[in-house]
């Protein structure tokens, strides 16, 4: 499918979680065949005012195109001042966010609480779609809770005001993540708008992407939690429209070589510092369904060092294969 001038080329986008879905998760899952990721939210507000570690959110390499930033904020002039930066670095789209849950972004009137106010979602992303030469697109949430199920009525307004694609998570900001996800507004916003859908909710595995776009009828699934320490995953939903070559499962080789490429790339761009920091949430994803997982999930939480992850590495090789030293 076409988004403005880029060729999104497969079924499954990478969901932006903040704080994982950094530049080396990134460059990770479009590797395995993600075709189209959103960078971490990006505060306008911070944008605008020269935060450094805002703008540092901004940077895309060749090896994560096609990628949308992502922004959140609820005043519309102030999003578009902050689009016109981040459209400096050539992105596929600006994505708004308005489907955050947490309490800091959603007590602050941005993310999923802009759900309570659709006229300004449409004011939103009309601003913004007139300050910058590229597809705007939104990512919104079935409601706000169980009384205020207007996902169908945002999407209208944004869809009106421009958006050019519509992102939907089928839970209300009340759910936050518990399950399970409601894929039935997934299919109502298909029917109600124009634009390409991206369905977006409890998607663990192939057969359950398969399942959401045969059930809603969206044009793209988005893979969030269902990622984590399993990049795999893309390559497995592409495979379902390639049958003549079937992929297995990462065996215990490969998933310990991936792991270490995505901390090395941590370090690399973050500094090992920071790096191994972050690599401890990451290191205990990647060791889901290892056997000793939980012996193996306290190192991960102690790790400091590449050294350490060498360690890690060795110990899980030797539980998984059951060895002995």
């Amino acid at each position: 499918m076409k988004l403005g001038n880029t060729e999104i080329k497969g079924k499954a986008v990478l969901a932006p979680m903040a704080g994982v879905t950094d530049r080396a998760f990134r460059e990770l899952c479009m590797g395995y065949g993600a075709a189209y990721c959103v960078s971490e939210m990006v505060s306008a507000k911070g944008l605008i005012m020269s935060d450094r570690k805002t703008a540092e959110l901004l940077a895309i390499s060749d090896n994560e195109r096609p990628m949308a930033i992502q922004l959140f904020g609820y005043e519309p002039e102030v999003l578009a001042q902050a689009a016109r930066i981040a459209a400096q670095q050539n992105p596929a789209a600006i994505d708004i966010n308005m489907g955050c849950p947490a309490p800091k972004i959603a007590g602050n009137h941005s993310g999923s609480a802009l759900m309570k106010d659709p006229a300004l979602c449409g004011r939103i992303v009309e601003t913004v779609a007139k300050a910058v030469d590229i597809p705007v697109t939104v990512k919104i949430r079935k409601g706000w809770d169980s009384s205020s199920v207007n996902a169908v009525e945002v999407a209208r307004a944004c869809e009106s005001a421009g958006a050019q694609m519509i992102a939907v998570h089928g839970r209300t900001r009340e759910q936050m993540y518990a399950p399970p996800a409601d894929w039935d507004i997934i299919a109502a916003v298909k029917n109600a708008v124009s634009v390409p859908v991206i369905g977006n909710g409890d998607i663990y595995s192939a057969k359950d992407a398969m399942m959401m776009l045969e059930k809603t009828g969206c044009d793209l699934v988005m893979v969030g939690r269902g990622s984590l320490g399993n990049p795999w995953i893309f390559r497995e939903i592409n495979s379902q429209y390639d049958l003549e070559r079937p992929v297995s499962p990462p065996g215990i080789y490969e998933r310990m070589t991936v792991m270490n490429r995505h901390i090395e790339k941590l370090c690399l761009y973050k500094g090992e510092n920071v790096g191994m920091r972050e690599a401890r949430k990451h290191t205990a994803w990647y060791m889901r369904g290892i056997k000793g997982a939980a012996k193996l999930r306290v190192m991960c939480g102690e790790l400091r060092t590449l050294s350490d992850m060498k360690e890690l590495t060795k110990q899980a090789l030797i539980s998984a294969l059951d060895l002995n030293e």
